[in-house]
């Protein structure tokens, strides 16, 4: 491992500074920083980029920061850094974007079984009130607990973390050194970067459309390490690409 980088060595500041910042303030820095659910009221345009420097726990940060160290000033050197801060902020927004659109297909579907179920727009919206400040809902026998869970859940849980611009880098890393050898912990044999980082892609892969927990607790946004992880994919294969044909002899 060489130096951190300038670029690599900001964002990790930012990060710990946010998240000890956020451990003060308590519950109004979630309400304000964290990134809501559109429909929430607590939702605002800005939290698409300040959900990024949030975390939910000293594990959840302690592996995006060491990802970061790891990964980012290796690539960071590659591409200098406006691409860099390209690729980490266009895929942190690229996870956002997917994390919400399967949100919202969850919530509408949820939303349907409720009118369905005969239950008006307006019952719902004073449900949303209500689980909202007091935490309660009211249960209908006709509408199973998971639909419930699925319709309340889209709309109160906020997500947080740098995952997503992680696994843009991490995408990214792969496609410049895919032949890289990586080691990790407790398993002495070093595994190519394609193969390691491609892997920990399809078990997020996995568990964003069965909805099993494979690594992580169980409340991971899996998409957004998805989208993340395709955005970071796409740009620097194009990038690379490019370079290469720019480079070439005719």
């Amino acid at each position: 491992m060489g130096r951190i980088t300038d670029t690599v060595k900001v964002l990790l500041i930012a990060n710990i500074l946010f998240f000890f910042g956020a451990n003060y303030l308590g519950d109004y820095a979630y309400k304000i920083f964290a990134l809501w659910f559109p429909e929430n009221p607590n939702f605002g345009i800005w939290q698409i980029i300040t959900h990024m420097f949030m975390h939910g726990g000293f594990s959840h940060i302690l592996f995006n920061m060491f990802a970061l160290y790891m990964f980012g000033s290796l690539l960071e050197q590659y591409l200098g850094q406006n691409k860099f801060l390209f690729i980490y902020f266009s895929a942190g927004l690229g996870a956002a974007g997917l994390q919400i659109l399967f949100s919202y297909i969850g919530f509408n579907n949820a939303y349907q079984a409720y009118i369905d179920a005969g239950v008006s727009s307006q019952e719902i919206s004073n449900m949303f009130e209500s689980v909202r400040t007091t935490g309660e809902y009211r249960v209908y026998s006709s509408i199973p607990k998971e639909v419930s869970n699925q319709l309340f859940s889209n709309y109160l849980t906020p997500m947080v973390g740098a995952s997503g611009a992680i696994f843009g880098i991490l995408a990214a890393f792969a496609v410049v050194y895919p032949n890289l050898p990586l080691y990790i912990i407790f398993v002495p044999i070093p595994i190519k970067a394609k193969y390691l980082i491609g892997g920990y892609f399809l078990l997020n892969l996995f568990s964003a459309i069965t909805g099993v927990t494979l690594l992580g607790p169980s409340n991971t946004a899996y998409w957004a390490h998805i989208g993340g992880a395709v955005i970071g994919f796409i740009t620097m294969y194009y990038w690379k690409k490019n370079s290469f044909d720019a480079n070439r002899w005719n």
